[in-house]
């Protein structure tokens, strides 16, 4: 028989780094809620029968968000044998209203009170003892990141399995227990004070409960809940929560001894007065990030992927070249390994010191607690155009990959704003657009960092309009949901989990480029060696090229439908955003390129001009992510539909914003009037509308009409 351990706690209590400890897993630890957005299984480390299931971070059992439904359903419907109960130690009042509820359910309970060191270290005493005795279950001291007290942690919760031996029956007795209590109270047997605490828990409860009660019954306690808001002048759940949190500050108050120091203002408390600054915390952002992106395109990763450009370039191709020519084998098959596989996946592959540097960057940001304050500042923006902090923390996990953005964006309570989310998360660069952004700042901009910041910014910007642009249309509206989070407080990141989380990442890519990458270039190889007829041709003469030809008239306007070679690099890009770059190393490399990807960037600077270059880099930022990433997008959205819909919504923005840019910035440059700047001109005026106008698709209300 396979025991089934739930993990259940608070955001930013540490549950995902015991989950960690307790299976051997890497799972993603994050300074956000919202980063464990579906539960996940693990087998506990030395027990074979025992499984532990980690539940999304979640600050109480009512059914409000969608980690609290997935939490309260499995504890409620699935029943486990046993619940860990992670604990933030420095912020017990908090953390104890979910200890509360899950205590009252009846599945044996041990708490893991997490985060002692910081404790010891700011003087503050908790007696164990006394907290487990009021608490009526075992607790047991831990500091999740030095895996101190896992062991004892892993005795106590095995010893508590099975200790009620009707383990399913404990939810219903729970509740037959506050019925027969109420029953009491309707026949005066029990104290006023009792019967409205008896009545708060039956409705307390969730609404399926409900029929386990009869009308008269159900009709008391309501009765009851409605004088006491009436005399309190309060609703029903913050009544529930008034009681909850007296009975939790007088359990903390006998367990816990603060002494009388008065407040002391930590590292933390002064570092945020500065970064989560009205006035400084956006532009502090903003000099972050372009840190970040500088060293890792303009200094340490650059100086990694020239060398490893030079090496793919002077010593990998040639010698495969050589070996192949000596074994005899075919010029076309010879030709598809080198230029198709080898110099398309090396283009991509090139990039990978720059993503390294990358994410080791932002990891440390991550683990040390910066990224927290980022979603914190960011929801004073984000508010004011229809949005929530909650739909920034998408955006964060969105840098490193589209996919699980996307489905972050589960953690958002309010279904419109989370619809949105989903739709608009894959607008800001990943990982994977990081070659593209390396590739044309080196081509046309001097390796300038500041390129893949405006990409960062617009992309934000993207989000930002797509707030207002769709609230104003009737399936979408909605107020923003409230922004709930407990800033951690700052801590030295945990070398182990730096490197673990950067290599994971970092292999991520190498096994996409592996696999999907490698497979689209030698279609892109194939395509741009043989013409219809199946002889090999010049690049030129190609079907890749006579697609390319019949279709890049759709991309005049914006400056790079001159030549196909963009076009054909820009519908492989919607396979996969790494394959733009592969296109190229494909179409250029056979001829072109010999060291550190010069070659490529001066034939890139040859066909494109700068702000056409950037037009480029726009719309190929922003238009439709890769199919992994649009699954995704089905996935929240419900409906092929709708995901068509969203597709459309990103591609249709991220051309009329590349065709703006392009068009007026052709005429700024002094580079004359193209007859497209007409079409520039009402596209802008479109936008200003649909951002400005109160019901701007009323009109298509009135079509209908008409029709």
């Amino acid at each position: 028989m396979v025991i089934r351990i739930a993990l259940a706690g608070n955001p930013n209590s540490g549950k995902t780094t015991i989950f960690n400890k307790l299976t051997g897993s890497s799972q993603r630890v994050g300074n956000w809620p919202g980063v464990t957005v579906e539960r996940k299984e693990g087998k506990l480390r030395g027990k074979d029968n025992a499984k532990i299931v980690d539940l999304p971070g979640i600050y109480s059992l009512s059914p409000y968000s969608p980690e609290e439904i997935i939490s309260r359903d499995f504890l409620l419907n699935d029943q486990p044998d046993a619940v860990i109960n992670i604990v933030d130690a420095t912020n017990l009042e908090r953390n104890l209203y979910l200890t509360t509820q899950i205590l009252e359910i009846g599945i044996p309970t041990v708490i893991a009170l997490n985060m002692m060191d910081v404790v010891k270290k700011e003087n503050i005493q908790i007696d164990t003892e006394k907290l487990s005795e009021a608490l009526g279950c075992k607790v047991i001291e831990i500091t999740a990141l030095k895996g101190e007290g896992v062991s004892e942690l892993i005795d106590a919760v095995m010893s508590v399995v099975g200790t009620d031996a009707d383990s399913k029956l404990r939810y219903s007795s729970k509740l037959e227990g506050y019925v027969s209590k109420m029953e009491e109270a309707m026949r005066g047997s029990v104290s006023a004070e009792a019967e409205r605490w008896y009545a708060l828990k039956l409705l307390e409860r969730d609404e399926r409960i409900g029929k386990a009660l009869s009308a008269d019954l159900l009709a008391k306690a309501e009765s009851i809940v409605a004088s006491m808001e009436d005399d309190l002048d309060n609703d029903a759940d913050g009544i529930i929560a008034e009681e909850r949190y007296a009975v939790i500050g007088k359990i903390v108050a006998d367990s816990v001894d603060k002494g009388d120091r008065k407040k002391i203002e930590t590292t933390s408390d002064r570092i945020d007065r500065i970064v989560t600054s009205r006035w400084l915390g956006l532009p502090i952002f903003a000099a972050v990030m372009f840190g970040i992106y500088f060293i890792a395109i303009e200094t340490i990763g650059v100086w990694g992927t020239d060398w490893l450009n030079d090496y793919i370039g002077e010593t990998v191709m040639p010698a495969a070249a050589d070996w192949l020519g000596e074994a005899g084998v075919a010029d076309w098959l010879s030709g598809l390994i080198v230029d198709g596989i080898i110099g398309g996946v090396g283009a991509v592959v090139g990039f990978l010191p720059q993503m390294l540097v990358l994410f080791l960057l932002l990891v440390i940001l991550e683990e040390c607690g910066y990224m927290a304050r980022v979603a914190f500042v960011m929801d004073r923006v984000f508010r004011r155009f229809g949005l929530s902090g909650k739909s920034f923390i998408p955006v964060l996990v969105g840098m490193g990959c589209g996919v699980p953005g996307v489905m972050s964006s589960r953690s958002i309570e309010g279904e419109t704003e989370r619809k949105i989310t989903a739709m608009t998360v894959t607008f800001i660069p990943c990982s994977a657009k990081l070659p593209i952004i390396a590739l044309i700042a080196g081509a046309l901009f001097g390796q300038s960092a500041l390129v893949a910041v405006s990409m960062y910014f617009i992309g934000i910007a993207c989000v930002l309009m797509s707030g207002i642009i769709l609230k104003k249309w009737k399936s979408f509206v909605g107020t923003p949901s409230p922004f709930i989070m407990e800033l951690p407080a700052y801590h030295m990141p945990v070398v182990f989990n730096v490197v673990k989380s950067t290599l994971d990442r970092g292999w991520a890519f190498v096994k996409k480029a592996g696999t999907f990458i490698l497979l689209a270039c030698a279609l892109v190889w194939f395509l741009s060696t043989f013409d219809w007829g199946f002889n090999m041709v010049d690049a030129g003469e190609s079907m890749l090229a006579d697609i390319g030809n019949s279709i890049k008239w759709i991309f005049v306007p914006l400056g790079f439908g001159d030549d196909w070679e963009f076009t054909v690099a820009t519908i492989t890009g919607l396979l996969a955003k790494e394959n733009v770059v592969g296109t190229f190393g494909v179409l250029f490399g056979a001829e072109e390129i010999s060291e550190a990807g010069e070659e490529i960037w001066n034939v890139i600077g040859r066909m494109l001009t700068p702000i056409a270059g950037y037009a480029f880099l726009m719309f190929n930022m922003m238009c439709a992510p890769c199919f992994a990433a649009i699954g995704a997008i089905k996935r929240e959205l419900g409906s092929w539909k709708d995901t068509g819909k969203a597709v459309l919504y990103q591609c249709s923005l991220s051309y009329v914003l590349a065709l703006i840019f392009y068009q007026f910035a052709h005429v700024i440059k002094g580079y004359g009037v193209e007859p497209w700047i007409v079409l520039a001109i009402a596209a802008g005026a479109a936008l200003v509308y649909l951002l400005t106008a109160k019901d701007p698709f009323k009109i298509f209300g009135r079509i209908r009409s008409n029709a």
